[in-house]
């Protein structure tokens, strides 16, 4: 059955568009010629040539569709094309009983793939497993987008992704089955990314390693540690050593030499035997460790100097990959301990019996050297990445998504417990349906089988045969054509009569032979096959007689649908005929005016810009006189059709209660006013048509509020205003008591089509 159509961009219909809504099994649809019901019956034959339209079926399953309309009688009987036979069932009670009751199983498979589709997809409100799990969807992507935002200066790892929430998630749930990164801390991320996805890396220059080695081998020098004196066997050690002067004679020494003898803290004269016991006493051996010491404070200082020159090269300092505030600290600190080391070494010179400590420069210069280590580092890695550039974003998109999916765990967690559940009922209900399908298509396949055995086109022969004659068409009938499965429309004498049959013949007819097409088939099976059935306008150019026949045929067509057991669905009725549309809608078992539970009454109303589909809840047509009015009420008003809708209501009603002459009422308007009376009073001198004619007038949209106002006063100035009230009801407006009357008469010529 169809839920609701959308008709769009056709026909009288316009780009924004109008819906049917609601639709129910029996649904009945009133419009004028023209305002777009053959549209309506098109697009429910097939939306293949209406990309713009869309036709929603119950559970998704569309149905076989019987349409009448123009096309169906162009298509069958128009002159130069054969008639095809329609199969229907013979007599064979036993065959058709089986198909009975096939149908039936096939009915009952189809109420159970119905239900199942319907746990599934959902329909009418209820929220099928699909849709349940589309909303967990729903809900996942949002929650993993919004989790992305803590990752916004990753971006370059979600490249493509960014801007498109689905693309993400998609991405989101193949990284989590096939992710194995390694779990990385985010900042070291950001700080590689930084550097990967930088867009302008340069390879950088390595820095130069510092020689710890020297200074570390001189601050373990053993001359440090010794205590340098002189010779023990020497007269004056002795002494020497007991006043444990031996730096202070050391230092005298020179100034010894230079007073030729003479001692220069006390001022007397030495003999030569003393000077040679001075001499013995510093030996060799004391001036080779004094040289030692010179030797050590030298080199020291030169390494010192080399060592703290290396920590201030452009190549360390100016690297963006040292930690230069650290490392200047660092630096600082080794220098005033290779100074302080420096003023050591200096010391132990000048005493050289005293013992020297040095600072232990070794985890300064650690301290130091680690930074430049830690920096080269980086090089590396930076200088690697150039040369496996790619490898490497791969690699690091890859720990990336590792860091997001540990971070949005939970989110994920949860989607899968919630979705897991329900990803099992989908699959299942999805095999059922399978199944079942096979099923039902196996008992369509056994019913077509049956149906083949006992259908044949002569039955339909017959049956339109006897209609024919049964309301007195004995002029012409139908045989079966020497062309297997086809039909001709023969004279008695036995002359075609299909290009001589007149338009009411052939509108007769034809709806008989798609009567018959509604249970039957062009084929030998799917008769039986579920369908909806589309009457469109099916009683054009027919006497009031065969016209009450069709509505019968209809109805009973209805009644058949209404019963529950049969293959048809659904009806549409469409027309413009107000009779044929009483008749049609004729059903004492409705309440009042109010429509059946299973039933739709629409309007098709139609301005010059578009057409409107306008539902009701009672049956909206009940007599010509009441439409006409009814349309007058209707806001906006249609500047299509207004003028001419007042003008047959002023004909009917003043023809009706006569003693009225025009003349003298539009003697009572002026300038534009008058002109417009004029032509809403034109059938005075028309006495060739009646209300009911179809004489199409129209006025400029801008111009319709004046030819309502001229409308009123008609009434007014007749004194049959009490009548205008009664039929406007709620609507009406009482007009002011002076009129504006505009001299300009150019603008209302009535266009006549």
């Amino acid at each position: 059955m169809i839920e609701s159509l959308h008709l769009a961009n056709v026909g009288a219909y316009d780009t924004a568009g109008t819906k049917l809504e609601g639709l129910k099994k029996l649904n009945f649809i009133f419009g004028s010629n023209g305002s777009g019901k053959t549209t309506i019956s098109r697009v429910v034959e097939s939306t293949v040539a209406f990309p713009n339209c869309q036709v929603a079926w119950a559970g998704g399953s569309p149905l076989e569709t019987r349409v009448y309309n123009r096309d169906f009688v162009e298509k069958h009987f128009d002159a130069e094309s054969s008639i095809k036979g329609i199969y229907t069932f013979g007599e064979n009670v036993e065959v058709a009983e089986k198909i009975k009751t096939l149908k039936g199983e096939a009915d009952g498979i189809k109420a159970k793939l119905d239900k199942l589709r319907k746990n599934l997809s959902g329909e009418d409100g209820t929220s099928g497993k699909k849709k349940e799990r589309e909303v967990l969807a729903a809900q996942f992507l949002q929650d993993v987008w919004d989790a992305k935002g803590k990752f916004s200066d990753l971006k370059d790892a979600f490249a493509g992704l960014n801007s498109d929430k689905k693309k993400f998630r998609d991405h989101y749930l193949a990284e989590a089955l096939s992710n194995v990164a390694t779990v990385k801390d985010i900042a070291e991320l950001r700080e590689d990314a930084a550097t990967v996805f930088s867009g302008s890396l340069t390879k950088a220059n390595v820095l130069p390693n510092l020689d710890i080695s020297e200074v570390s081998a001189l601050e373990d020098s053993a001359v440090l540690k010794k205590k340098i004196i002189g010779k023990e066997d020497v007269d004056i050690a002795a002494l020497i050593e007991k006043l444990g002067n031996s730096d202070w004679v050391q230092q005298g020494r020179p100034y010894f030499d230079q007073l030729e003898d003479q001692c220069p803290f006390c001022q007397q004269k030495t003999d030569e035997a003393f000077r040679q016991s001075l001499e013995a006493y510093f030996d060799e051996s004391y001036i080779a460790d004094l040289v030692a010491i010179d030797k050590l404070l030298a080199d020291y200082t030169n390494a010192a100097r080399e060592l703290l020159t290396t920590c201030s090269v452009s190549d360390i300092v100016d690297s963006p990959y040292l930690d230069r505030k650290a490392f200047e600290k660092d630096v600082a600190a080794l220098r005033l301990a290779l100074d302080s080391n420096v003023e050591h070494v200096k010391a132990k010179r000048k005493e050289p019996s005293a013992p020297a400590t040095l600072i232990d420069t070794a985890q300064l210069l650690a301290a130091v050297n680690s930074h430049i280590v830690t920096a080269n580092k980086k090089v590396k890695v930076n200088n690697d990445t150039i040369e496996n550039l790619a490898a490497r974003k791969k690699e690091l998109t890859s720990q990336i998504w590792k860091s997001f999916l540990e971070d949005t765990k939970a989110i994920y967690d949860k989607f899968k417990v919630e979705t897991g559940g329900l990803d099992k009922a989908i699959s299942s209900l999805e095999i059922q349906i399978e199944k079942e399908t096979k099923n039902f298509d196996d008992k369509q396949e056994e019913i077509e089988e049956n149906e083949r055995k006992i259908t044949s086109i002569k039955p339909t022969i017959e049956a339109i045969n006897k209609l024919l004659k049964s309301f007195g068409f004995t002029n012409f009938h139908l045989l079966e054509s020497s062309g297997e499965g086809y039909y001709e429309v023969k004279r008695a004498d036995g002359s075609d009569a299909k290009r001589t049959l007149s338009e009411g013949e052939k509108s007769f007819i034809t709806f008989l032979y798609f009567y018959y097409l509604v249970g039957g088939s062009f084929s030998s099976s799917g008769g039986t096959a579920d369908k909806i059935v589309v009457f469109d306008d099916p009683v054009s150019s027919l006497d009031a007689d065969i016209l009450f026949i069709v509505c019968n045929l209809i109805k009973s067509i209805i009644a058949e649908m209404r019963t529950g057991t049969s293959a048809i669905k659904q009806v549409f009725v469409l027309t413009h005929n107000i009779y044929f549309h009483k008749e049609v809608t004729f059903d004492k078992k409705r309440s009042a005016a109010t429509a059946r539970s299973d039933e739709t009454f629409w309007v098709v109303r139609k301005t010059s810009q578009r057409s409107e589909l306008m539902p009701f809840t009672e049956n909206p047509i009940k007599s010509s006189y009441e439409i006409l009015w009814r349309e007058v009420r209707q806001k906006p008003p249609s500047d299509t059709a207004i003028q001419n809708v007042m003008r047959r209501i002023l004909e009917h009603y003043f023809k009706f209660y006569g003693g009225i002459t025009p003349e003298t009422i539009v003697e009572k308007f002026d300038g534009k006013d008058k002109m417009i009376c004029s032509t809403l009073l034109s059938w005075v001198n028309d006495g060739s048509h009646f209300a009911t004619d179809d004489l199409y007038m129209a006025c400029n949209p801008s111009q319709v509020d004046r030819y309502l106002n001229v409308f009123q006063r008609i009434f007014e100035e007749s004194d049959h205003g009490g009548h205008f009230k009664m039929m406007m009801g709620d609507d009406y407006v009482e007009l002011p008591t002076e009129e504006a009357h505009d001299t300009d008469i150019a603008s209302v010529e009535p266009e006549d089509a």
